[in-house]
C-alpha cells in the first residue's frame, strides 16, 4: 500500500514546488534576537514573534539554569497523577496577577490551551460563536467540542450580533476571538464584543497569545486597552511569543472555569507538566515585565516608525495596532521571491500565502520587536525598496 501511497504524496510534493509554493525550513545557527546567524550569514530577524527581544534574555536564560539546578530538568509525569512543583503554582500566581484574573492553567502550549478548553465546558446544548479569523487551534479545539457553531466576519460586530441572534436558542454561549490576528495585525474590538456579550448574555473568550505583552500601555493585552481587566471569562495564552519566547501556554480566567479544566481538559491531564527550567524563567520574565514599561515603550516606538515610513514609500501595509506589519503583496509565488531576496540583502522574512491567507492575499508579514534599533528598521526599508524595484522593475 505504502508503495501508491509515496507516489501519492510524490506528486502532491512535486506539484507543491512547481507552483513555487514550497516550504524550506532555514537553519538558525544562533540565539534568537534582532541579529541572527542564517546558513553563515548574519541577518536581521524580522520574523520571529519575539516582540519584546527576550528570547535570549540573560536574566531569563540565568533564571532557566538556576531552576533546573534547583527542581531538575523535567517532570517525567502529569499533574493529576505525580503533582507539580511550587515553581508551578508561582507561575500560575505571576499570571493570573499580571492579567488581573483569579485563577490559571498551565499547558504545554497555547495550542493545548485552546485544544482543550471547549469540550470540558460545553455540550451539544451550548453554542460557541467565533470569529472567522480565529487561530487554527481554536479552530480545532471547537471541532473536539459538541457545542452549535457560529461563524462571524472578522471584526464584523453587525454580522457577531446577528450570530448570537441566532444563538439565543441554545443554553449557554461564548464569544470566541483572537486578541490580535497574526496574519493581519488588527486589535479584536474587544469593547464592542463586550458589548454585544452583555446585551445577549454570553460568555467571552479571547485568545492572547500575539496580544499580551504587546496590546496596551504596559503589555497587558486587550483588556488593558480596552479597559477590561478581570471582566472577561476566559483569556488564553503562551510563553513562546513576547513572554520569553520559549514554551508553555495558558489559560486564565474565572476560577470555577479553571477548576473544571483541571478536572477534564484532555491536553492538561494527559500531557507532561512544563519543564522546571522553563518554569522558572517565565517567573523571572513576569517579574521583569513588572517592574519597567521600558521594552513595551521601545516596541511601540518601533512599530509606529515602521508602519510610517513604509507607508511613505508606498508600500501597501494593513492597518496594525500590533507589532505586525502585513506588508501585502498578492501574488502566493511573488510573495516567495520577495522573501528569497530579502534574506540576499540579509533580512529574514517570510512570505504567507493560502491557505494560511485567503487566495489572492499573499503577503509579507513584518514582526517589529523591541530587540530592534532605528538603523534595523530603516536597513528592512530600504531592503524592501531595492527588492520592489528588482521584482516590480
Amino acid at each position: 500500500m505504502y508503495t501508491k501511497f509515496q507516489q501519492h504524496l510524490q506528486k502532491e510534493l512535486a506539484d507543491i514546488e512547481a507552483a513555487g509554493l514550497y516550504k524550506n525550513e532555514r537553519i538558525i545557527e544562533s540565539p534568537q534576537g534582532a541579529e541572527i546567524m542564517v546558513a553563515g550569514k548574519k541577518c536581521l530577524n524580522f520574523c520571529a514573534n519575539n516582540y519584546l527581544g527576550l528570547a535570549a534574555n540573560k536574566e531569563l536564560v540565568e533564571a532557566a539554569k538556576k531552576g533546573m539546578d534547583a527542581r531538575g530538568f523535567g517532570m517525567a509525569s502529569v499533574r493529576f497523577i505525580c503533582g507539580c512543583q511550587d515553581l508551578h503554582k508561582q507561575l500560575e500566581k505571576k499570571i493570573s496577577e499580571f492579567f488581573g484574573t483569579e485563577d490559571t492553567i498551565l499547558y504545554a502550549a497555547c495550542f493545548d490551551a485552546n485544544g482543550g478548553v471547549f469540550e470540558p465546558l460545553l455540550t451539544a446544548e451550548d453554542a460557541i460563536i467565533s470569529d472567522s479569523l480565529n487561530h487554527a487551534s481554536i479552530i480545532d479545539g471547537v471541532r473536539l467540542c459538541k457545542a452549535v457553531r457560529y461563524r462571524y466576519k472578522n471584526a464584523d460586530m453587525a454580522d457577531l450580533e446577528e450570530q448570537l441572534k441566532a444563538a439565543q436558542a441554545q443554553r449557554f454561549r461564548i464569544i470566541v476571538t483572537d486578541g490580535v490576528f497574526s496574519m493581519d495585525g488588527n486589535v479584536c474590538p474587544l469593547d464592542k464584543i463586550y458589548e454585544l456579550a452583555q446585551k445577549y448574555d454570553a460568555m467571552v473568550m479571547v485568545d492572547e497569545s500575539h496580544s499580551a505583552g504587546v496590546v496596551g500601555k504596559t503589555g497587558r493585552g486587550v483588556t488593558e486597552r480596552y479597559n477590561l481587566r478581570g471582566k472577561i471569562e476566559i483569556l488564553t495564552g503562551t510563553l513562546g511569543k513576547a513572554f520569553g519566547g520559549a514554551m508553555g501556554g495558558f489559560t486564565t480566567g474565572r476560577k470555577e472555569i479553571i477548576d473544571m479544566l483541571r478536572q477534564r481538559s484532555r491536553p492538561y491531564l494527559f500531557s507532561n507538566s512544563m519543564a522546571p527550567g522553563l518554569v522558572a524563567a517565565g517567573i523571572r520574565m513576569f517579574e521583569l515585565m513588572s517592574e519597567t514599561n521600558e521594552l513595551q515603550d521601545k516596541l511601540h516606538a518601533n512599530t509606529d516608525y515602521f508602519l510610517r515610513r513604509m507607508k511613505e514609500e508606498g508600500f501597501d501595509c494593513k492597518p496594525s495596532e500590533s507589532a505586525i506589519c502585513a506588508v501585502m503583496i498578492y501574488d502566493a509565488a511573488k510573495s516567495q521571491k520577495y522573501a528569497a531576496k530579502m534574506q540576499e540583502e540579509g533580512i529574514f522574512v517570510t512570505g504567507f500565502y493560502y491557505p494560511v491567507v485567503p487566495k489572492g492575499e499573499a503577503r509579507i508579514r513584518v514582526q517589529i520587536s523591541a530587540a530592534h534599533e532605528r538603523e534595523h528598521l530603516d536597513k528592512c526599508i530600504e531592503a524592501f525598496k531595492k527588492v520592489r524595484k528588482e521584482i516590480e522593475g
